[in-house]
């Protein structure tokens, strides 16, 4: 007997066969493939004739497999789970030649975590739009996500059950302390953090807030001296010997090598995280661009807590 050539297979055949399988009888898999009844036989024909065996028992009862049908069929099925995610594959594909995806976050994430997202979508997906929002506060990030006002947002976990969260970072809160500054030791206590005018974001911005409660768990309470928005602008404030402040790393980098970095009397740290809205239906751009932060910066998927 001739061997069975796979080039003559013909994917119309198996899908008959998958059908039949499924529903019992010629004349339902013929009514399900929208094909009339002859030509869901001859399918059938033309495919047991070209691999040699009996795939089929026909009776009055219906058309039951052979121990080599199931085995085949088995395969057939394989083969059409394959088809469909091919053309599952094609239209994310179409899907991702155009639109948009709008962001959320606060300084910090747009200066040193987006860029390089950002350069490694742009070279995946070129027409695709990217649009930033800059918040002062986490919080307005995740009343925009709830609103619908943008697709991804970056904020301070743990947040609530509304969003499904990856935590990205973990940012430590320091002490920078002007040029002139000799700390005893790399830790500072509370007394000698307090002996320098302290400068700030003004209230109302995420970091004042975090940094607020830090000092109230420790029980700790402070006037600030200056109240300045932009991070860089307090950053040069300690280098000319202003004061001292208490900023997250990642929002004071770089650095200047003149400036001494202190560590706080108690650790302290926020975790960064990317968010989405909880059931929210989001355009194939959306997960291309949050598998695309994945794939730069990693992480982990975080619980949400209970509302």
């Amino acid at each position: 007997m001739a061997e069975s050539n796979p080039n003559r297979l013909k994917l119309s055949q198996l899908r008959a066969l998958v059908a039949i399988a499924k529903t019992g009888t010629f004349s339902d898999a013929a009514l399900q493939l929208e094909l009339s009844q002859s030509a869901v036989s001859h399918a059938i024909a033309t495919l047991e004739t070209e691999l040699g065996v009996i795939l089929l028992n026909r009776g009055r009862q219906g058309a039951v497999l052979t121990p080599v049908g199931e085995a085949i069929t088995a395969e057939a099925e394989q083969v059409m789970d394959r088809l469909e995610k091919i053309c599952q594959q094609a239209q994310l594909a179409k899907g991702l030649q155009s639109g948009q995806v709008r962001l959320g976050g606060f300084r910090s994430v747009a200066t040193h975590i987006l860029p390089a997202v950002i350069e490694r979508f742009r070279q995946q997906y070129p027409g695709i739009s990217v649009t930033i929002d800059e918040f002062s506060h986490y919080h307005l990030v995740e009343d925009y996500l709830r609103q619908g006002r943008i697709d991804i947002g970056f904020t301070y976990l743990p947040t609530s059950a509304d969003f499904e969260a990856w935590e990205l970072l973990r940012d430590e809160y320091v002490v920078l302390l002007p040029p002139a500054a000799k700390p005893m030791d790399a830790q500072l206590t509370w007394e000698q953090l307090f002996k320098y005018p302290l400068i700030q974001t003004p209230p109302g911005d995420g970091c004042r807030y975090n940094i607020e409660q830090y000092l109230t768990r420790h029980a700790q309470s402070i006037n600030f001296a200056y109240d300045v928005r932009e991070d860089s602008t307090i950053v040069s404030m300690v280098r000319r010997g202003l004061g001292a402040t208490i900023m997250a790393k990642l929002a004071a980098e770089p650095i200047p090598d003149d400036i001494t970095v202190a560590q706080l009397p108690e650790p302290f740290e926020r975790v960064i995280g990317v968010v989405t809205l909880v059931d929210a239906l989001q355009p194939p751009s959306v997960f291309a661009f949050l598998d695309t932060i994945k794939a730069v910066w990693g992480g982990k998927p975080i619980e949400p807590k209970a509302a």
